[in-house]
């Protein structure tokens, strides 16, 4: 891993997604993103209690303005595999909902004002205005 990238990023970063976890205000927990981990946030965001960002390439996430991500989400912009490894932006919307313990891999949109269901794994591209959940993910309405 510290091939792609330097542990000290790796150590930055984790320290910083760990620590703001637990801040129960939303405006300086996506000041804090912003400022030292590059994420580019909207305003009016609310990123719940234990949301885990990427802790590789976290600059690597957009998320647009009015959106509510739900507790203990992940978002992740990279996949280590057996023979290789991906790294992919996450482009999450305005108006979005994204309901508790849902997972979002690396490489997806998600459209403005979708909403994606509690514990669903984000695994491809969210139309706007579209509601999904379940694993695998399904259009619901």
């Amino acid at each position: 891993m510290y091939h792609t990238i330097s542990f000290w990023k790796v150590l930055w970063n984790t320290l910083i997604c760990w620590g703001v976890r637990y801040l129960p205000f939303f405006r300086l927990k996506n000041s804090v993103y912003r400022r030292c981990l590059g994420m580019k946030i909207g305003s009016k965001t609310a990123i719940a209690f234990f949301v885990m960002m990427d802790l590789l390439y976290p600059e690597k996430i957009r998320i647009g303005n009015n959106t509510i991500i739900g507790y203990n989400t992940t978002i992740l912009t990279h996949e280590y595999l057996i023979n290789e490894y991906r790294i992919g932006e996450v482009q999450i919307g305005d108006n979005v909902m994204i309901g508790a313990n849902t997972t979002i891999l690396p490489g997806v949109v998600i459209g403005d004002g979708a909403v994606v269901g509690a514990g669903t794994v984000v695994s491809k591209n969210i139309e706007p205005h579209t509601f999904v959940a379940g694993n695998p993910m399904r259009v619901v309405k």
